[in-house]
């Protein structure tokens, strides 16, 4: 059984993330490994406690998670493959209560964040910020705690035996998270590979940017991300993230040694093939 080192403990979206693509390409039951921070993914890798990892890079509503570019660029896993997970914040308690019996609801302050209008309607249930979804679904069931909700994913409330009051609470409801596979032992095959990740910097010139993105539309490149990080100790410089698709990864190649030239420090983080 592969073991996939996650940020949060077990019913937590990086988990749902874990089965979407492991289950459903390799059918593939992944045995979640649990890390309290995102540079835990990697320590767990590195110490052989995990096979791989699944890492949250960014969201349709909140942005990109920041520090996370500056892993994939610290550490040498490549990226292997990617998840987008719609995001449905559920409300859930101990088997047997209505919403009128709930005075506390538990849950991460993203998840507060993302479902104050719906517990508007409920103004005698108290929101109290916690460090993790799951986490506060598996509280509410092993400290048997009535009176007391979560809000969590559905694979929450399945693993710790809660009930759902309440399905896909969240505000807005193309709320996505996008995740990237990091797994050194899966073998991409190059034939179906239409996506890519890279960082690199640029002399501090005019119009550098805007050069190599040109060359890159001219081999047929389609930009689908560009995130700029500053360089620690050297003013006005940055590290870019970019993320291409293609449609010919012989054009891809072609693309690469144009603008290579023209890059400092490039790093390809991975090839890999695009979900969507």
């Amino acid at each position: 059984m592969k073991k996939v080192a996650v940020q949060g403990v077990k019913g937590c979206f990086h988990e749902q993330a874990a089965r979407l693509f492991y289950d459903g390409d390799s059918h593939i039951v992944p045995d979640i490994v649990e890390c309290s921070t995102f540079e835990d993914l990697y320590r767990s890798m590195d110490s052989g406690k995990a096979d791989a990892a699944v890492m949250a890079i960014e969201n349709t509503v909140s942005g990109g998670l920041l520090p996370n570019f500056e892993l994939l660029r610290k550490y040498d896993r490549k990226i292997k493959g990617e998840v987008f997970l719609r995001i449905q914040q559920n409300l859930m308690a101990l088997p047997g209560q209505k919403i009128e019996d709930i005075k506390e609801v538990r849950t991460h302050y993203m998840a507060i964040n993302q479902t104050r209008e719906f517990f508007k309607d409920y103004p005698w249930i108290r929101l109290v910020e916690s460090e993790d979804t799951a986490k506060s679904a598996a509280e509410v069931a092993a400290e048997d705690l009535h009176g007391v909700g979560a809000v969590a994913s559905s694979l929450a409330a399945d693993l710790y035996g809660l009930e759902v009051l309440a399905e896909s609470i969240e505000t807005y409801k193309q709320n996505f998270t996008r995740f990237l596979v990091l797994d050194d032992s899966l073998q991409v095959d190059t034939a179906k590979v239409d996506k890519a990740s890279m960082c690199f910097t640029l002399s501090h010139t005019p119009g550098s940017l805007a050069h190599v993105l040109t060359i890159l539309s001219f081999y047929g490149m389609n930009l689908t991300r560009i995130q700029s990080l500053p360089i620690p100790g050297q003013e006005w410089q940055y590290f870019f993230y970019v993320d291409i698709k293609f449609r010919d990864y012989r054009r891809y190649g072609q693309a690469l040694a144009a603008v290579r030239p023209l890059m400092e420090d490039l790093t390809i983080l991975g090839e890999y093939v695009a979900s969507i």
